[in-house]
């Protein structure tokens, strides 16, 4: 078996098995870690002319942030979840316009904006 291919596949079972067993709470740090593991992926792949692998990881944050912003429950907290919805949202929109241009300080805004939800995520762990 090719190494990095039983190395993927264990990442991916680790992986699994992590998420089977992480609260809700968790699950969003780990969202959260995920797309600025992605962002900085990114970052790299810009910096090696990778395009296809900018565009993969750009894409995937995309998601993640995707992700993070349909979790929200509006009738639980409205007004703060309005706001948190809508910098979700711009920092979807960035993260293309950083695809588009292949401009690194994008991604270094939308990694220090989702940095700073995380840290505020991180301190109200249960």
């Amino acid at each position: 078996m090719n190494p990095m291919r039983a190395l993927r596949q264990y990442q991916s079972v680790n992986s699994h098995a992590q998420t089977s067993e992480a609260s809700p709470h968790r699950l969003v740090q780990m969202l959260m870690q995920g797309g600025l593991d992605r962002i900085a992926q990114a970052k790299g792949a810009l910096e090696r002319n990778d395009t296809a692998g900018k565009g993969l990881c750009i894409g995937k944050a995309v998601a993640i942030i995707g992700g993070l912003r349909e979790g929200l429950d509006p009738e639980k907290s409205p007004t703060p979840l309005s706001d948190l919805d809508s910098l979700y949202d711009y920092m979807m929109r960035r993260l293309t316009e950083a695809n588009i241009k292949s401009d690194s300080l994008i991604l270094d805004e939308i990694s220090g904006l989702l940095s700073n939800i995380k840290e505020g995520w991180d301190a109200i762990a249960p």
